[in-house]
């Protein structure tokens, strides 16, 4: 097989490549930092600024193996021109939204493109670039743009919304155009052949959470006994029901059954699914109290989450070794009895908390237990898994990842507003509210950290039910490491 690029991988092909992944992890992060201007200036409500970013989670996360798949029939350069290209439109319709509704579609237009696009994006690399120094160099970038996405989109995107909110969406335009026009022009298409695609289970799967999470959003405020309420979530759990029936007769279902025929690997995905809807809710609702609490400006408030991503960087790095010395279940038990205990003191705090050296540390400690989880669990998944079954694993490990902030966010924002309004607080924008209802908006965000330890804990105990060794992880870090070189 030839490749474009053989000797060394910088160049306009990676640039296409890993520009793509920056982007996408760019727009998780800008938007975070972006909500309480837009609530201000939009008159979003807390179901609305949920559903910025739940619309956004959920067809990526639901639709991404289906966009995996649409690589291998349709060739996974044509589909990555494809998601970009409707990802870049649906950032200009964000920037352009006048009412919650029209920014809440786009939201979720962009998730679709993200999910086409993403998927391919790596198996790109693998085709573009020959075996040896050219891919390794590709791999080690490619992989560094979720670090430099993670900490650039809280800079940038603070910067970004401190002159415009509108511009952390008009900014993907032009980088979108650029990747669609390098990538016609740098990439080669893969070989591909057509294979039965389970539309019908993706959009099952996909509309059955999107319906029980507006029932969750929105029944603090329609009222639990709404008929819309009720079709909500009653309607979901019978599509989710018929999703699973489905997926049992289809030839090539997006969730083959025979992946989930281990307990440990059942566990490390509900492990993987909490792990990521703590992390997902701990970052929203810390980003809003920083600035409707504390009363940051979009960019302090990404300055001082910083601590927050390198502490991950410190806690990944040290996973990656201590993985081969020590059982998994006690590294995993030890990060989140340790990240739960923080997440508790973390919901002790008020308005009058300080940065140094109360944030700073917490942040910094919660980031470093985080790093140790995201690194463990996608491995104790590939333990015992052939080279043929990685890449389908992974893929629905990935899901579990991108699935959980959208249901914690969607999920526990009733929770915090239902908190704040006990409390004789109002769902109005804060620049209205006086410092009664300021504090009691406070105290709806730190509830959710209160869950949020209680969920981890509970994944702490989960973990420790886990038989892996740490050979067995190794193998699999191992697997790994020569999938994404293959």
């Amino acid at each position: 097989m030839q490749y474009p690029v053989t000797k060394r991988a910088f160049g306009l092909a990676i640039l296409v490549l890993s520009g793509l992944q920056l982007m996408v992890v760019l727009d998780g992060t800008v938007m975070i930092l972006a909500l309480p201007r837009l609530q201000e200036q939009m008159g979003l409500s807390s179901a609305g600024s949920a559903w910025t970013v739940t619309a956004y989670g959920l067809p990526f996360a639901g639709l991404m193996l289906l966009g995996g798949r649409l690589g291998d029939s349709f060739g996974r350069k044509r589909m990555l021109i494809y998601g970009v290209a409707l990802f870049t439109l649906a950032s200009a319709l964000c920037g352009t939204a006048q009412n919650e509704a029209w920014l809440i579609a786009a939201r979720a237009l962009q998730g679709t493109g993200a999910a086409i696009a993403a998927p391919t994006a790596f198996a790109l690399v693998a085709s573009t670039f020959a075996p040896g120094p050219a891919r390794n160099q590709a791999v080690a970038i490619f992989g560094s743009m979720v670090g430099v996405g993670s900490v650039g989109g809280l800079v940038v995107g603070g910067a970004l919304t401190e002159l415009d909110w509108r511009w952390i969406f008009w900014i993907n335009v032009p980088i979108g155009i650029l990747i669609v026009l390098g990538a016609i022009k740098v990439l080669r298409d893969t070989e591909h052949h057509r294979v039965s695609l389970d539309v019908r289970g993706a959009v099952l799967g996909t509309v059955a959470c999107a319906a029980i999470v507006f029932g969750a959003t929105e029944g603090p405020q329609m009222g639990w006994d709404s008929p819309i309420i009720l079709g909500s979530l009653l309607g979901g759990l019978a599509l989710l029901l018929l999703f699973v029936f489905a997926e049992r007769n289809v030839d090539n279902p997006l969730l083959p059954w025979s992946l989930f025929d281990s307990r440990d690997r059942v566990i490390s995905f509900i492990a993987i699914f909490l792990a990521s809807g703590v992390l997902g809710a701990t970052t929203f609702f810390v980003a809003q109290f920083l600035q409707n609490v504390l009363d940051y400006t979009p960019l302090n408030a990404g300055l001082a989450s910083i601590p927050f991503t390198l502490g991950a960087g410190v806690g990944t790095a040290v996973a990656s070794k201590a993985v081969q010395y020590v059982q998994p279940r006690w590294l995993l038990f030890g990060a989140a009895m340790l990240l739960s205990a923080a997440l508790y003191f973390g919901s002790t705090l008020d308005g009058s908390v300080q940065y140094f050296p109360t944030l700073l540390l917490l942040l910094s400690v919660v980031g470093a237990t985080v790093g140790v989880v995201i690194v463990i669990l996608p491995l104790c998944v590939l333990v015992g898994v052939d080279m043929a079954n990685i890449g389908p694993l992974s893929a629905v490990g990935q899901m579990f990842m991108n699935m959980g902030t959208p249901f914690a966010v969607g999920l526990l924002s009733p929770v915090a507003l239902s908190r704040t309004l006990s409390l004789d607080g109002t769902n109005g924008k804060v620049t209205d509210m006086n410092d009664m209802q300021i504090a009691a908006l406070g105290s709806g965000y730190m509830l959710v950290l209160l869950v949020c330890a209680l969920g981890t804990a509970v994944m702490g105990l989960l973990a420790l039910t886990l038989r892996y060794t740490p050979d067995q992880l190794s193998q699999a870090q191992h697997a790994q490491d020569e999938a994404q070189k293959s």
